[in-house]
């Protein structure tokens, strides 16, 4: 019997994979606590696998880990379980410690306790972990400004000046979280990567861009952002786009984020360390206009507006999930939208039938 278990497993990531783990794993343990940011209704999500047995629990509670370990001994542990919003961190800090670092070693301890030794965990870590990244100047030499300061966002100055974004890269990218989510994500990584070498299990390491897609929350305030611009494009509304616009993000499909994690889980291959994104990058003010266009809403307008933590470009290679995971995305961010768009629409649809 092999045994599966997904931490955070009824969450928009958790559902998404879960399909494909069912085929997979004789047994696909979820955990959740149904967070009410996250979960509008504290109930079995439609789109978890029937397979999949939930466990409602916190991961931050021993006494969950007892209950739940008393019975199971998993042999690959996905990590999903974590506090996901970069802003909201600066000011719950502790909530989202609590959640992604204490969350991570009570599990951790718990297996300890039990003598369980999984072979494998699959980590859903972030971009958050590299901050503001590398930047280039003049003499095409990477440096690295650090956090964007208040000063500096309060005049709108909102590139380094003389200096150049390059795109993340596992193997070459510096981390330097400027948010208390980032730092959080990052110690996740580290604290895996330390009980996983004692005990001798193996950690495989995805690194998130924007996901985005059919099946995320559309009522967290703090994640997708897409699926905000859908609603006020579609209730006829001029979108409003921070700082100057022209922010770049890496907007990846939820289905192509599915298939790499289920990648991670399932290869031979240890040690994995990639970055899960499209490879290309789109401003947000392009994501706006591209979401304005599909409902004929308005032109977007700028609002300079911005949020403390944000980092200003986020893009990344995609190189390293090619090599270890034989992954390549499969959907555009503007296919994805289009298709995360018809998503919404449905749901009015069969809401107002």
């Amino acid at each position: 019997m092999t045994t599966c278990l997904v931490t955070g497993g009824a969450g928009f990531i958790g559902c998404a994979i879960s399909h494909e783990l069912v085929k997979n794993f004789d047994k696909v343990i979820a955990v959740d606590n149904l967070h009410p940011q996250v979960h509008k209704k504290r109930e079995r999500p439609e789109n978890l696998a029937r397979e999949v047995v939930l466990h409602f629990g916190d991961v931050t509670e021993p006494n969950m880990w007892q209950e739940l370990l008393a019975d199971i001994q998993p042999d690959t542990i996905i990590h999903l379980a974590a506090e996901t919003g970069t802003g909201q961190s600066l000011t719950e800090g502790s909530r989202h410690a609590s959640v992604n670092v204490v969350g991570t070693t009570q599990m951790l301890d718990a297996l300890a306790r039990y003598e369980i030794r999984p072979q494998r965990f699959v980590l859903s870590s972030s971009r958050a972990v590299y901050g503001e990244g590398a930047w280039a100047n003049a003499e095409g030499m990477n440096i690295y400004p650090g956090q964007r300061s208040s000063a500096m966002l309060e005049s709108g100055t909102w590139d380094f000046p003389g200096l150049r974004a390059q795109p993340f890269s596992a193997d070459t990218t510096h981390p330097a979280p400027t948010s208390i989510y980032g730092a959080t994500k990052l110690v996740q990584e580290h604290i895996l990567n330390a009980w996983a070498l004692s005990f001798g299990s193996s950690v495989n390491i995805v690194r998130l861009q924007n996901v985005f897609g059919p099946g995320q929350s559309l009522t967290n305030p703090y994640t997708g952002i897409v699926s905000l611009f859908a609603r006020l494009a579609k209730s006829g509304k001029s979108i409003p786009v921070y700082e100057d616009g022209a922010m770049l993000r890496d907007f990846v499909f939820i289905d192509d984020v599915a298939r790499a994690i289920v990648s991670a889980a399932l290869t031979e291959r240890t040690g994995v360390l990639a970055d899960i994104g499209t490879g290309a990058s789109l401003s947000i003010a392009d994501i706006a206009r591209i979401t304005a266009d599909i409902y004929n809403a308005p032109a977007p307008h700028i609002t300079g507006q911005y949020r403390n933590g944000d980092v200003r470009h986020a893009a990344c290679r995609i190189h390293l999930a090619a090599q270890q995971l034989g992954w390549t995305p499969a959907v555009t961010a503007e296919e994805g939208i289009r298709r995360l768009c018809t998503w919404i629409d449905n749901l009015n649809e069969i809401a107002t039938a």
